[in-house]
């Protein structure tokens, strides 16, 4: 069968080759076409376009870049219409996909969304158009079933992808990743401050500051795929930083505890069982406009997951040194420390175990099959 699979940013373009490798299992006369990335063109078929062509961060950014969105629109509904696949796969990305859904769904293609749309954040009338557009949701969040359910739309409900992700990385060699990449033999604090050119400029400036303040640990900038060094050089500055590019898991298998920018970051994080706190800097105008349409009472997953506080969030102007340096010292030197590792444990098992994209790939074939 002909598979069409749209993914945007990082995370989609890992979970979008897992599904990949867990499609080609169940079909293996499957054809994909895809948007995505660097991970999902190493497992085959034919890449459209990067992740990294199409990345723009917050209300006001997107506002900027109309223009080109349309256009990025427009060319994936030319490009669908010519492949004719038996099933279009959305990937997250929901300011994109959900606008490509109404078209496919109004020219007969079958349309499945794998990582729900997040509108149990904010508006959430959009529901009513999933229902209209998308034929099957996979969701990988525990509460996303019974959020739909209140608008009597049944989905399925597979585990989250990076339970899979990480468990099936090989164990590090902390001595030679320390040997190879330069570091000193001192605990490490990891920053992951995003993977957007913008959130990275908001993070980690603020991130940064604290180095002088924790002379007894190493830190370590995340480096994402999408960016290049000579874009973090301008915000290093210090002889105790480091920076490592395209291997955050590694990085986060051997820390003592990471400042993360507030997204999926937080989940693998906590994956890793790394005491975190969580970050969040946005554009002045974008953050205003989403304080009035977002409703949730946490912004990372981990906490909204748990329905609680278990990971502190600094947002937008708690986002500050003093507040930082207390928060650290709070994961580093106390019984903090210790609870966090006991919720991190609690997470796991709500996220409902191994196999998210064989359960969601087994789903879609048999789905467009039995047609």
């Amino acid at each position: 069968m002909k598979y069409y699979i749209i993914a945007g940013e990082a995370s989609g373009d890992l979970h979008g080759s897992n599904l990949m490798k867990a499609l080609l299992k169940e079909d293996d006369k499957a054809n994909i076409r895809f948007w995505g990335g660097d991970l999902m063109q190493a497992v085959g078929g034919e890449l459209v376009m990067h992740y990294k062509e199409r990345q723009f961060m917050g209300f006001a950014e997107v506002i900027m870049n109309l223009r080109k969105i349309s256009g990025h629109i427009k060319f994936c509904k030319k490009d669908i219409a010519q492949f004719q696949p038996d099933v279009i796969i959305f990937i997250d990305n929901s300011g994109f996909n959900l606008r490509i859904a109404k078209w496919a769904k109004e020219q007969n293609f079958k349309t499945h969304y794998y990582i729900s749309p997040q509108v149990w954040a904010s508006r959430a009338s959009r529901v009513e158009k999933i229902k209209r557009d998308v034929d099957a949701m996979y969701c990988i969040l525990p509460f996303e079933e019974a959020f739909y359910k209140k608008y009597d739309y049944d989905v399925h409900f597979v585990g989250h992808p990076l339970i899979d992700a990480i468990a099936g990385r090989p164990q590090v060699d902390e001595t030679e990743f320390r040997k190879t990449h330069q570091l000193s033999n001192q605990p490490i604090i990891a920053l992951l401050p995003g993977s957007r050119k913008q959130e990275i400029t908001k993070m980690l400036g603020v991130m940064l500051s604290l180095v002088d303040d924790f002379k007894d640990y190493q830190f370590v900038i995340a480096g994402a795929p999408s960016q290049d060094f000579e874009f973090y050089k301008t915000f290093i500055k210090k002889n105790n930083v480091s920076f490592i590019s395209n291997k955050t898991y590694d990085l986060l298998s051997i820390s003592y505890a990471a400042l993360v920018t507030s997204g999926t970051a937080t989940l693998e994080t906590a994956l890793y069982k790394v005491p975190q706190i969580v970050c969040y800097k946005a554009n002045a105008i974008s953050y205003h406009i989403a304080k009035r349409i977002i409703t949730l009472k946490f912004i990372s997953l981990v906490n909204l997951i748990m329905d609680r506080e278990v990971v502190t969030e600094l947002i937008q102007g708690d986002l500050n040194k003093k507040r930082l340096i207390k928060e650290l010292n709070a994961i580093l030197n106390s019984d903090k420390r210790d609870q966090l590792f006991l919720d991190y444990f609690e997470l796991e098992k709500k996220l409902g175990g191994k196999g998210a994209s064989e359960k969601a790939a087994k789903l879609i074939v048999e789905s467009v099959s039995s047609i």
